[in-house]
């Protein structure tokens, strides 16, 4: 019998607009990992933030993803219908004197240059304000956590503030949410975008705090737009055409270091993602981020 843990993988884009390309980038990146190395690939849909989402956007990328070929494992996974799960988590680390409140606005903690863990966290109770909301904070800042990163390298990041795990409109943080999920969900190996390779310290120690080993991350390079910023909704980045998914999926192969012979663009998805899978090999990946060519 093996002892080989299987692999599972995943992609959890936010419904705050359609799928761009690269969003697509990072799709298929950890699409063609998962399954060069015979695992799952699950989608989750990271709507946790309605105020932000976009009417329509989750059937978009749905869509999208259904028009590239690039088809899930197992059911899709809305963190909307998590809450109950988020809650059991946020109990578990209240019992364990982990969660503090915390009343500091962004504006605050902006003036001050930072949040102040120590004073925040010493503030007796009958000092809060009953009538002013609070977050929840994990008492977390302080040490650094360590993680070998599949193209990045060597990672240490330190951690500066104590992170919030859900915010003073009542919503579940995103740091909360993202590992609750991948525990729950057995995910073994995180491939996401380099935006995210920051955030992934503060992601580790909260993994340990909930008794498990993290994932293998794997940060892949950035899409970079004319005016040097990353490719993004929150910058206006246009919708991948589904109408040309082979073209498309062609484009992001040559973005991830593939050298794709020009006849494969008029293949089908599936042959063009058969084509890819055998051809994957991580050291290939070309890490810089970079406007498209």
């Amino acid at each position: 019998m093996s002892n080989v843990t299987p692999y599972i993988g995943r992609f959890a884009p936010s419904p705050t607009g359609p799928l761009h390309f690269g969003s697509l980038v990072c799709a298929l990146g950890s699409y063609l990992d998962a399954i060069a190395h015979r695992g799952r690939w699950l989608v989750r849909m990271e709507n946790l933030d309605p105020p932000r989402e976009e009417p329509g956007a989750a059937d978009r990328i749905i869509r999208s993803l259904e028009a590239h070929g690039l088809h899930w494992h197992g059911p899709l996974e809305w963190q909307s219908h998590r809450h109950a799960l988020y809650e059991e988590t946020l109990d578990t680390l209240a019992g364990q004197g982990l969660l503090y409140p915390c009343q500091c606005s962004r504006a605050q903690i902006r003036k001050r240059g930072g949040h102040d863990n120590e004073g925040c966290r010493d503030t007796p109770r009958e000092r809060l304000n009953p009538e002013q909301p609070n977050a929840l904070r994990l008492r977390c800042a302080g040490g650094t956590e360590s993680f070998d990163d599949i193209w990045q390298g060597q990672q240490h990041q330190q951690i500066h503030e104590d992170t919030i795990l859900k915010r003073r409109d009542g919503l579940y943080a995103y740091q909360l949410a993202v590992v609750v999920d991948d525990i729950d969900q057995g995910v073994t190996h995180v491939v996401r975008g380099a935006d995210l390779l920051e955030t992934t310290g503060a992601q580790q120690r909260l993994f340990r705090l909930l008794g498990t080993e993290p994932p293998l991350f794997g940060h892949l390079p950035l899409v970079m737009g004319p005016a040097g910023q990353k490719l993004s909704k929150q910058n206006h980045a246009p919708a991948i055409d589904d109408r040309r998914p082979s073209e498309n999926l062609c484009t992001a192969l040559r973005f991830l270091g593939f050298r794709v012979p020009s006849e494969l663009e008029g293949e089908s998805t599936a042959a063009i993602l058969h084509w890819a899978t055998a051809r994957w090999q991580r050291h290939q990946v070309d890490r810089r981020d970079r406007q498209l060519q």
